[in-house]
C-alpha cells in the first residue's frame, strides 16, 4: 500500500504543476495580447516551437535523479 501512496502523490503533484504552468502561460499570453491591442494568433510555427520546447523539458525531467557519467 505504501508503494502506491508515493506514486499517487507524484501523479497529483504532476497534475497540479502542469495545471499551474498552463494557467501561467495563458495569463502571460492574454496579458501580452491586451498590451499590444491585438488578438492572439497562434500558428503552426509557434505550435512547433512550443512542442519542441516541451519535448526538451520532458527530456530534462526524465533525467532527474540519474547520475551523470
Amino acid at each position: 500500500m505504501n508503494d502506491q501512496n508515493w506514486k499517487n502523490r507524484i501523479y497529483l503533484l504532476g497534475v497540479v504543476l502542469g495545471a499551474l504552468t498552463g494557467l501561467g502561460v495563458a495569463v502571460v499570453l492574454v496579458k501580452r495580447a491586451e498590451e499590444t491591442g491585438e488578438e492572439l494568433k497562434f500558428g503552426t510555427r509557434e505550435g512547433l516551437r512550443l512542442g519542441v520546447g516541451v519535448l526538451g523539458l520532458l527530456r530534462q525531467v526524465s533525467r532527474l535523479g540519474v547520475p551523470e557519467d
